[in-house]
């Protein structure tokens, strides 16, 4: 195993037994899984303990498919922390974000990895599960830098949320 893969491998393993001991899986989301948008409605109400809004660090992108993408990087990035009860909501968002680990992360379209989470004071809130997208796949899909770290959809503008 390749050190970079071994230390994904050892977040992945740190963040799954943090979920085991607190009973729930955190999950930052910068998109369509946000309060008000359309992935929220269907994978979150029932499901979503705590919405709260935070930030994180990487670059954002709108994608001419009509949701975001999010890269590794150095600037806000702004979106919820999402805290779910049920261990197994995983497993249907790494479905909904064509994420399986088993697979190299050049095949994934979404990786799902650990990142810092601060509230909207700059204090850390810990880590959470985040996916993110390689930069060449957003570049090859024509991703359009959001400079202000906010992607909301169409639907939502329109509504004022």
């Amino acid at each position: 195993m390749m050190v970079g893969n071994w230390i994904s491998y050892i977040k992945q393993r740190m963040a799954e037994l943090h979920t085991k001991i607190s009973g729930r899986v955190r999950v930052f989301v910068y998109g369509t899984l946000k309060p008000g948008e359309i992935n929220y409605q269907r994978y979150c109400t029932n499901q979503v303990v705590e919405a709260q809004k935070a930030t994180t660090l990487g670059q954002l992108f709108a994608l001419p498919m009509g949701y975001p993408a999010m890269t590794m990087g150095k600037e806000l990035v702004h979106g919820y922390l999402l805290s779910f009860a049920e261990p197994l909501i995983i497993h249907v968002l790494d479905d909904l974000e064509g994420y399986q680990p088993s697979r190299r992360m050049s095949e994934n379209l979404y990786n799902r990895q650990e990142v810092e989470v601060y509230n909207l004071q700059g204090l850390s809130w810990g880590w959470a599960w985040i996916y993110m997208m390689n930069p060449e796949r957003v570049q090859q899909l024509g991703g359009i830098h959001l400079v202000d770290g906010c992607w909301s959809s169409p639907r939502t503008k329109v509504r004022g949320l």
